[in-house]
């Protein structure tokens, strides 16, 4: 197949067969399914060429093309959704310069917070890997703390050095803020929690695929070690939600708090 280069396609894994949430993609949340909310955000993102749904599963694959989507069929032997992705990219006729990664289950991501990173990828065209960051206020950080000191794993932090490049992601809360952070309360604090989203130059998602996991990437069970530990620099870009709230869709469960959230603060985009 001929492949010409376009500058960004933004690809959505989705995958039936999730252990902890059967079905997730095609969970309904306020009259629309979640894999259909994450398309639309994926829609409304400026300066995208191609938007697409990578999944093995044909229940996902008719439902998407129902609405319009653009959906491609992956291998059942991905053992991740990066790897996913991949085979996507790998799959469209036009081969795409910059591949965003945007997980089928994130229904709360402003299309802003991903412009955010295709926008770092245009500025500094040596940026091989970019992901975002929020960061935290006095009132995010205690209850994040509280959470892990009752021995939840959800919530993930990152520092970065003062090029934006991330020093080290972890589960636990880095760096460690003594007194509460400051003398002066007025002042920021230097934590930042990760949001998993990511864009991959075409080739370095490729590098990245074939790279083995190491030690920091099996202790903390994230992906995105992966790439510092092969030396390959992850650019942290600031992101600001606007007032928006973040949440992830981890189990059944969130779905209520998620339609609570949408009925609170209004959809991002229109259906």
């Amino acid at each position: 197949m001929l492949r010409t280069s376009s500058p960004v396609a933004i690809i959505i894994p989705a995958r039936y067969g999730s252990s902890r949430f059967l079905g997730k993609p095609l969970a309904m949340i306020t009259g629309r399914t979640m894999i259909n909310r994450v398309w639309s955000l994926a829609r409304a993102v400026s300066g995208v060429d191609e938007v697409c749904v990578a999944t093995d599963d044909e229940r996902i694959a008719d439902h998407v093309r129902s609405f319009g989507g653009y959906v491609v069929i992956t291998p059942k032997e991905c053992t991740n959704g990066t790897e996913r992705v991949l085979r996507a990219a790998e799959m469209l006729a036009t081969a795409p310069a910059v591949v965003v990664n945007l997980q089928g289950d994130a229904v709360l991501t402003p299309p802003w917070v991903i412009a955010a990173l295709t926008d770092e990828m245009r500025r500094d065209p040596t940026v091989e890997i970019a992901t975002a960051a929020v960061r935290m206020d006095k009132r995010s950080y205690e209850a994040l703390r509280t959470a892990k000191e009752h021995g939840e794993v959800g919530g993930t932090t990152v520092t970065f050095d003062r090029r934006g490049n991330a020093l080290y992601f972890s589960k636990s809360i880095i760096p460690f803020v003594r007194n509460d952070g400051h003398d002066n309360d007025a002042l920021p604090l230097p934590v930042f929690r990760h949001i998993g989203l990511y864009a991959y130059r075409y080739e370095t998602l490729c590098r990245y695929v074939s790279f083995e996991p190491g030690p920091l990437e099996h202790s903390e069970k994230l992906e995105q070690l992966r790439a510092l530990e092969h030396g390959i620099p992850v650019r942290v870009a600031e992101v600001d939600y606007g007032g928006r709230t973040h949440w992830a869709v981890d189990s059944s469960d969130d779905l209520k708090r998620v339609e609570a959230i949408i009925a609170e603060e209004g959809d991002l985009v229109e259906a």
